[in-house]
């Protein structure tokens, strides 16, 4: 494999173009006309605008991403995260014209990419399931006989998809028809498939997930948990490996049911398995057949680079390491830097990045797709950055990951920086007790907002910081030597 092209944007196209760079590995980078001056265009050896910013005239443009391999020799197309990274038609129509697609086969995207499916492929392993309806639910009144059996609360889930799209939760009998169809109407919407089923609704949980590694030669791995409970509208914002809580006994277990799950649908390359975590048991929830936002935390403690190993998975060389040469080392958290507003409901704040300088140091790394001065395009997620730290324990990659953030300046957009510093500094979090309703439990926009006479202090120093980039700019340009402040302030508050 001599040239892979991207068929991705952004911080995800610039991480796997590193591997592929350190592997000798050509690149080729996509990108709409939004995204013309990205640094992944920059970085790539060769670049090809596929179309309008729209992610459904540009990115998602399946028969223009394989004709442009054929154009340009591509050998093999890494699909990151997001997008077509779990299109098993995408896939198909990537082997079938002779391009190789770096990731799991297309049957066992369909196999895990339906929760009902999913769950059929891996009763035979007797992996622990939510109690929860055999099959998808049509009839509002057998619906709702199966929810009383499950007992309430009751999870109404969409077959296919996730993000917590067509998901609901009920409470009560009353509230129950009502709830179905607009989880019913929601699944329509945004994955073209109505089907939905029911589980028990677990209250006091943790979302733990099991990276796979796994390869055509029948070895199948796992490298460990990853902790990601911190969450808002039930998607990610912060993750760390390992989970506080979890036993070797406990994560050896897990381990093993996860790499059963994957020989279930005889996947190949890098994959994650989830499952929900209560009271030191847990269950099957689903598996994600691509490579994850959150993998950074466990090439960290493990020193093991994915994306290297998915293209060497592809090519067909065998794994060179075994479940027993795998040991963790250290603890490592990340934090999802978003264009989010956290004292407005965590609404996209879309905008210029006035100032952007990241931090630097020992144990830290920032995947991004972003420089000084590039607008946040409004057609795409508004994660800008993943800041992620590594160090010898929990603790001190706390107060890493605490430094970290307050050395990562941003002005011209609101972001969840603050919230994750609230998150860090939080007793709840730093016990490792907390679960999914962190946020619901214990965070209010108001500790994110400060007084009046705070706010135009900070203002005025914000004000000053730009003001002395500008002049440290200047003074770059003409080639003097710049002595920088010890402290200014990094973002902009209310």
């Amino acid at each position: 494999m001599k040239k892979i092209l991207v068929a991705n944007r952004g911080e995800i196209a610039l991480r796997v173009m590193r591997s592929c760079r350190e592997m000798g590995i050509q690149t080729v980078a996509i990108y709409s006309e939004a995204d013309r001056f990205s640094p992944h265009v920059k970085y790539a050896d060769e670049a090809v605008c596929i179309g309008p910013a729209p992610s459904n005239q540009s990115y998602l443009k399946g028969d223009k991403i394989i004709a442009i391999c054929k154009e340009l020799g591509v050998d093999g197309i890494h699909p990151g995260y997001g997008f077509l990274s779990e299109n098993a038609d995408f896939a198909r129509a990537v082997t079938k014209a002779g391009i190789t697609f770096i990731g799991p086969s297309p049957e066992a995207m369909e196999i895990m990419g339906d929760k009902l499916s999913s769950k059929a492929a891996v009763k035979k392993y007797k992996i622990p399931l939510v109690p929860g309806s055999e099959g998808a639910i049509a009839d509002v009144s057998q619906a709702l006989k199966v929810g009383k059996e499950i007992g309430f609360p009751i999870l109404i889930k969409a077959s296919a998809g996730g993000g917590g799209k067509g998901m609901r939760i009920v409470e009560k009998p009353e509230e129950f028809e009502e709830n179905l169809k607009r989880a019913v109407s929601e699944a329509e919407s945004a994955f073209g498939d109505g089907s939905v089923f029911l589980e028990r609704y677990l209250k006091i949980s943790k979302h733990i997930e099991i990276q796979v590694l796994c390869d055509t030669h029948g070895n199948y791995l796992y490298l460990f948990e990853r902790e990601c409970s911190i969450q808002r509208r039930h998607q990610k914002v912060m993750e760390e490996a390992p989970s506080a809580v979890l036993t070797p006994e406990i994560r050896k277990q897990m381990g093993e049911h996860a790499v059963n799950v994957a020989r279930s649908c005889n996947y190949t390359g890098a994959g994650t398995v989830e499952f929900i975590y209560t009271d030191g048991e847990y269950y099957f929830l689903e598996m994600n057949t691509r490579l994850q936002v959150e993998h950074p935390v466990t090439e960290m403690i493990t020193g093991i680079d994915l994306v290297r190993e998915q293209i060497k998975v592809a090519r067909g060389e065998a794994l060179s390491f075994k479940q027993e040469d795998l040991t963790m080392n250290g603890h490592a958290i990340e934090v999802r830097v978003y264009a989010e507003d956290p004292a407005n409901n965590f609404l996209p704040d879309i905008g210029t990045l006035q100032v952007y300088k990241k931090p630097t140091g020992e144990g830290i790394r920032v995947d991004d797709g972003f420089e000084e001065g590039m607008n946040i395009p409004i057609y795409y997620d508004p994660m800008i950055a993943k800041l992620v730290v590594h160090a010898e324990n929990r603790e001190a990659a706390i107060a890493k990951m605490q430094k970290a953030i307050d050395d990562f300046r941003i002005i011209g957009v609101e972001t969840t920086l603050d919230f994750c510093q609230f998150v860090l500094a939080h007793d709840e979090f730093k016990s490792g007790k907390f679960n999914t309703h962190f946020v619901k439990e214990h965070f209010k926009p108001e500790y994110l907002t400060p007084p009046v006479d705070q706010a135009t202090d900070e203002m005025a120093a914000i004000v000053a910081a730009v003001a002395l980039q500008q002049k440290e700019n200047e003074l770059v340009t003409a080639g003097t030597e710049v002595v920088k402040p010890s402290s200014w302030k990094n973002r902009l508050l209310d």
